[in-house]
């Protein structure tokens, strides 16, 4: 299954969903929406697999000096919706997430990402690919609460478009209400140089490789954290 969808281990406590359902055989914690006791390892939010209909992730941190990660790796051919709410009320917690999405049709994401308490962390990076025809919608929102102290907000949102009839409507938002420790906010449209095209289709790969190659180079590239 990791090879199957690039996903990097490491160790940690697993709750793994594929095609948007909980996979207890994978998992180490049971179907939790709400993260309340600390754990000696990090936690690890594991999602891949298809998108069709209606899709809900709902995660909840509340204790203390927990590190949560979360990794999507999905996939749509049909119209989807995907909803993701990420909450942290856990003083000294973080959540650091990557979020994978390729589109082949409609695709609607909504991402609410909301800080509860003092020092709580929220950082997210969303990266989305669009094949022929398709139309991919991201809202992404982080709240930071009233009389929050020293929240950590960092909510990206990247594209790439592999045909030029591919459209985005990418929306990163913020609404602020507490002085936090800093937020951080922000969208862009990956476009691969020309002369790095030339410099592969030279070394003799096809474009059909060249365009491979790209889309992998754009995927793995989650160093902004």
């Amino acid at each position: 299954m990791w090879n199957e969808f690039n996903i990097k281990t490491f160790p940690a406590e697993t709750i793994v969903y594929r095609d948007g359902v909980y996979c207890p055989e994978l998992s180490t914690l049971d179907n939790m929406e709400i993260i309340s006791r600390r754990f000696d390892l990090p936690v690890h939010i594991i999602y891949v697999g298809k998108l069709r209909g209606e899709n809900t992730l709902n995660i909840n941190l509340s204790s203390h000096n927990q590190p949560v990660f979360l990794t999507i790796n999905s996939e749509n051919n049909f119209p989807a919706f995907l909803n993701i709410f990420i909450k942290n009320t856990g003083k000294n917690s973080e959540i650091r997430g990557h979020i994978m999405l390729k589109n082949s049709s409609d695709l609607d994401v909504k991402i609410l990402a909301e800080h509860g308490a003092d020092d709580t962390g929220i950082l997210l990076q969303t990266k989305i690919i669009g094949t022929k025809a398709s139309f991919s919608k991201i809202h992404a929102l982080a709240k930071i609460g009233q009389n929050v102290k020293n929240a950590k907000s960092d909510i990206r949102i990247g594209a790439l478009a592999t045909d030029k009839s591919a459209k985005f409507r990418l929306t990163p938002v913020q609404g602020i209400k507490s002085v936090p420790e800093y937020a951080e906010h922000g969208a862009y449209i990956f476009q691969p140089k020309p002369t790095v095209e030339l410099y592969l289709r030279e070394s003799g790969l096809s474009g059909a490789e060249v365009h491979e190659i790209m889309q992998e180079s754009f995927k793995n590239d989650f160093n902004l954290f």
